[in-house]
């Protein structure tokens, strides 16, 4: 920890502030979210410098030294330790995956067949996906599961002809992905952070979890049916002419390659089995989920090995800047004591007793993850947490649910809200900062009274 005056972490609450306002106008200002996050880590990294809260330090003056084992030091740039360059890796490594296979068909065959289960009826696809949604997302990164199912949803409502309903179809995966992100321990950063911290186990972090997170699901999907207007098909002659269409699909017109499609099933499942245990894997677990979201990446490119760069062009290249500038903001404000100050305040709300405090520690957790990367602010809480005596277990789970649950508020409030807004970019929908904070309000307000009422009458 160093001195910061509190002059100046006041002015990095106002670049913070006026980042967050400046995404907001997003559309009014016609720039992309990466030139205006890298507009604000620019400013960031140069007044950070000015007012001495960048850490640098060692014989490099003008960046950081890493020690390495076997006494070798690495120097790098200041903002360069900044990113989470695991999140890079994931969103890289599992877009460029999921571009590659799905020239085998894989996707359009499971859109197709899931389409046809449900008859052609939106309302009950809805909720096949929401169940897909929340199941990747409790054993894949949020990221990977957006990406995956976004695919598929895409597929199947350009297959209905039903592109109107592509917007709230997406959103609600989006905000359901960080519902899912609850249900184990191992899901999402934060809860492996406020877990370990917490003494949790992994079956005991499900058995609590897992009924919020079939009640979440079941809320969001009502409400994402009554505000999205997804219809259900009333009449014998509307189902009859649903039927009659979905029988017309046939999941093997996008399959070439009979072997490549066999070839990228079995590539699919590596991929999700081997996210899913990173954490158990040896080696594996030391390289990290990035490593293996890029090496599947390479494999799979294999088959198109002449033609890389057609799969490379598919790269959402601004979502990639956008993170990369955001973690550098993100760093800055932590060393500039933003974060702390948070904590600080939250701290004290812990002091109001047992029923106020849970409820505000809860809701300000989750309003200041909306804002900020939930990572370094699971970490501040924690330990604010190990440093209360005797704090009881759901004080734990109020920050558990709060962190997680703050991504829903805002589009930067979580990596997978985030891709889910890209996927809604890509197929050439309009959603602004402040309209998805419009749309995705009710959502994330009716979670959190959920998760309140379930920490503080039934986990207390």
């Amino acid at each position: 920890m160093h001195e910061v005056s509190g002059t100046v972490t006041g002015i990095f609450i106002a670049i913070l502030v006026a980042m967050i306002a400046s995404l907001a106008l997003e559309e009014k200002l016609h720039a992309k979210k990466s030139m205006i996050t890298g507009f604000f880590a620019m400013i960031s990294l140069v007044l950070g410098t000015v007012f001495h809260v960048l850490p640098f330090g060692g014989e490099h003056e003008s960046g950081v030294t890493l020690a390495l084992p076997g006494g070798h030091e690495v120097h790098m740039p200041i903002y360069i330790p900044a990113i989470d360059w695991e999140v890079i890796a994931i969103i890289f490594g599992a877009g460029l995956f999921i571009d590659v296979v799905s020239r085998s068909g894989i996707f359009s065959w499971t859109a197709i067949r899931l389409t046809k289960m449900s008859g052609g009826d939106p309302r009950r696809l809805l909720i096949y996906y929401s169940l897909l949604t929340v199941l990747f997302s409790a054993v894949l990164n949020n990221v990977a599961a957006m990406i995956i199912v976004g695919s598929l949803t895409a597929v199947s409502l350009s297959k209905l002809e039903r592109k109107d309903l592509m917007l709230g179809f997406l959103l609600a995966e989006g905000l359901l992905t960080n519902i899912g992100g609850l249900l184990t321990l191992i899901s999402s950063v934060p809860n492996i952070i406020l877990g370990n911290l917490g003494g949790i186990s992994f079956i005991k972090f499900f058995v609590v979890a897992s009924p919020y997170v079939v009640v979440a699901t079941v809320v969001t999907v009502a409400m994402a049916v009554r505000i999205f207007k997804i219809p259900s098909l009333a009449s014998e002659e509307e189902r009859a002419a649903a039927r009659e269409l979905v029988a017309s699909f046939d999941e093997t017109d996008g399959i070439e390659s009979r072997r490549f499609f066999a070839l990228s099933w079995f590539l699919l499942a590596g991929f999700i089995l081997t996210i899913a245990t990173t954490s158990f894997l040896p080696y594996v677990e030391q390289l990290g989920m990035g490593f293996v979201a890029v090496s599947f990446a390479i494999i799979a490119l294999i088959r198109y090995k002449h033609e890389v760069d057609k799969s490379y062009a598919g790269v959402d290249w601004d979502l990639l800047a956008f993170f990369t500038f955001l973690f550098v903001v993100i760093n800055v404000m932590e060393h500039a004591l933003v974060l702390d100050l948070i904590g600080k305040g939250i701290a004290s709300m812990i002091a109001w007793g047992d029923v106020p405090g849970g409820s505000a520690l809860l809701w300000s957790s989750s309003l200041a993850s909306s804002v900020t990367d939930n990572v370094p602010l699971a970490a501040v809480m924690g330990k604010i947490l190990v440093a209360q005596p005797d704090a009881p277990d759901f004080l734990w789970w109020a920050t558990i649910f709060g962190t997680n649950l703050g991504g829903n508020f805002t589009p930067i409030g979580s990596a997978s809200t985030v891709v889910a807004v890209a996927v809604i970019h890509k197929h050439g929908l309009r959603l602004s900062f402040g309209q998805f904070v419009v749309k995705a309000l009710p959502f994330a307000i009716a979670h959190l009274v959920l998760a309140t009422a379930y920490v503080l009458l039934i986990v207390r």
